[in-house]
């Protein structure tokens, strides 16, 4: 007789087969692609093949991933397609992979203070795509959202749009590459052009932290384009200062899920390098005395600051607009936003406060105020694309007795203030409810030959101007629906200029004529926004 242990057996097996058959659903615990963990940053990059295109996290040099662009160095891959904001300096960053010419070709926005980076591209020994700063980061954004192309009002009416921008010089100073025309389609009233996505092979990103499932997180401006270049490559690598325990961070703070992560590796050695130390002088410091120039930039400050108005959202540019907070009215409250990713900017720090991972958008080190919140490079643009932002404070290269503005690019001229998100800013605040201000000093090229040109142009002033500019016509007026209406009091030579930007008006030349020569004596008709505030009565000769 068989045992009983089997009898048993025997009949369970024999009621299980007459049970109905059910679907049965496993759940696993583990990522269905864990992120690869690498004990060097060489061994991570050491795929890379020459030819390859890179995204490079960072905004000037916070938050790049310094580890992973030294290590390319050691593996020597050339004619590399490099996608991000700048290129570092010549010492550091990207500007190392510059040196060793093992860079083909910049998608940047910006030059920034690169030497090198100037002589290759005027020498013809590097292809350079500049985009505006917000058009970049919604390329790339579209990229890894698998949006093609997009369209933008950023860049309309300029060599953006209408192409023949230098990408390439011949040795001669002529055009090799240029960039091709963009389309152009109409919504509603307004005038688009169409932006093409941008993509990656590899995404070098630099994080603060990453738990052993592959998630990451960013630390404050750090964030920056290391976020959208994440989601916008085959394969991202992520360099982190720290690798942690799974639920150390709780999931609503994760930045970066893993399924965005291929490969992770700790750096080290981290130097952090701060280009624009800036910090905050103590009270008993006494002040030194002010220059001329200094005293004409603190009146256009304080003229411009006028404008504030309690609760506005307002994005100040570098230089002489970022002043501008020193002189907020103490009984309001303005919210300034950083376009590399602060919302409640602060004021500079004290030497105990200097966080390299901390500044603003014209890379000095900064605080934030109560409640400020971080953000990525694509979100602070949406920002500004959405119409969220109530005012604009620009810095200007060159201004037309129209309101017409260069400051985006000189042909066969490289400036470190070409480029960023001069364009983004400009463009997005032209709608009713929204105002862009260009404080500027004003100098006339008394003498000059060279300014003197035509037909009538934009130019910039002489070397050794100081940073003033000059009043000119400029050759495509009738394509802005803006107006320069306040002049500060002060002499022809030198004077005080605030531009306000609206859709609804329009300076006016008094002359009438279309004689071209007499047009560049044209005199302007300048409307009296303020009362209170002392203005030129009488008509302003453009020369």
């Amino acid at each position: 007789m068989a045992p009983l242990s089997t009898l048993l057996q025997a009949g369970i097996r024999l009621r299980l087969r007459s049970l109905p058959k059910v679907s049965v659903c496993y759940f696993s615990t583990a990522p269905r692609r864990p992120s690869h963990f690498y004990s060097n940053t060489t061994d991570a990059v050491k795929d890379i093949p020459d030819g390859a295109t890179i995204l490079v996290g960072g905004f000037g040099l916070c938050g790049i991933p310094e580890n992973l662009i030294n290590s390319l160095l050691k593996t020597g891959v050339k004619r590399l397609t490099a996608v991000s904001n700048n290129a570092g300096v010549d010492d550091f960053g990207l500007g190392l992979l510059l040196k060793t010419k093992q860079i083909k070709r910049m998608i940047s926005s910006y030059v920034g203070e690169n030497v090198e980076f100037e002589r290759q591209y005027l020498t013809g020994e590097l292809e350079v795509e500049l985009t505006p700063q917000g058009t970049l980061a919604e390329r790339i954004r579209a990229g890894g959202a698998g949006i093609p192309a997009f369209f933008t009002a950023t860049g309309y009416g300029t060599l953006i749009q209408e192409g023949g921008s230098p990408i390439k010089y011949n040795k001669d100073g002529t055009v090799a590459i240029a960039s091709e025309p963009r389309e152009v389609r109409q919504f509603g009233d307004r005038d688009f052009i169409m932006e093409k996505a941008i993509t990656g092979d590899f995404a070098l990103v630099k994080a603060w932290k990453a738990d052993r499932a592959g998630n990451i997180i960013f630390r404050k401006t750090a964030r920056n384009f290391n976020q959208p270049m994440c989601k916008a490559a085959k394969v991202t690598i992520v360099e982190v200062e720290e690798i942690v325990d799974v639920g150390t961070f709780a999931e609503e703070d994760i930045h970066i899920p893993s399924v965005y992560v291929h490969r992770i590796v700790k750096g080290e050695n981290y130097e952090k390098r701060i280009e624009r130390r800036t910090v905050r002088k103590a009270q008993a410091e006494s002040a030194k005395p002010k220059k001329d120039a200094d005293v004409v930039r603190e009146r256009i400050v304080r003229r411009a600051a006028l404008e504030f108005e309690d609760g506005m959202y307002a994005n100040l540019g570098i230089g002489i607009p970022m002043l501008a907070s020193n002189f907020i009215k103490p009984d309001i409250s303005v919210y300034l936003q950083s376009e590399n990713g602060i919302l409640g900017l602060g004021p500079y720090p004290t030497e105990e406060e200097v966080d390299a991972d901390l500044i603003n958008a014209g890379k000095e080190t900064v605080t934030v105020l109560p409640g400020a919140s971080y953000f990525s490079s694509d979100d602070s643009f949406a920002m500004i694309r959405g119409g969220h932002i109530n005012l604009t404070m620009l810095g200007a290269m060159q201004v037309s007795k129209y309101g017409d503005l260069a400051n985006w690019m000189i042909p066969t001229v490289m400036s470190a203030v070409a480029g960023g998100g001069f364009l983004e800013m400009f463009f997005c605040c032209l709608s009713p409810w929204r105002w862009c201000l260009v404080p500027l000093s004003v100098r006339e090229a008394a003498g000059s030959t060279q300014a003197r040109t035509s037909p009538p142009r934009l130019f910039i002033a002489l070397p050794g101007a100081d940073g003033c500019l000059a009043l000119t016509d400029a050759s495509r007026a009738a394509a802005r629906l803006l107006s320069l209406i306040e002049f500060g009091e002060g002499y022809f030579c030198e004077l005080l200029c605030l531009l306000f930007f609206s859709p609804c008006s329009r300076v006016k030349a008094a002359s009438g004529h279309s004689n071209e020569a007499e047009d560049q004596e044209a005199v302007l008709t300048v409307e009296k926004r303020r009362p209170a505030c002392s203005l030129l009565s009488d008509l302003l000769r453009c020369w």
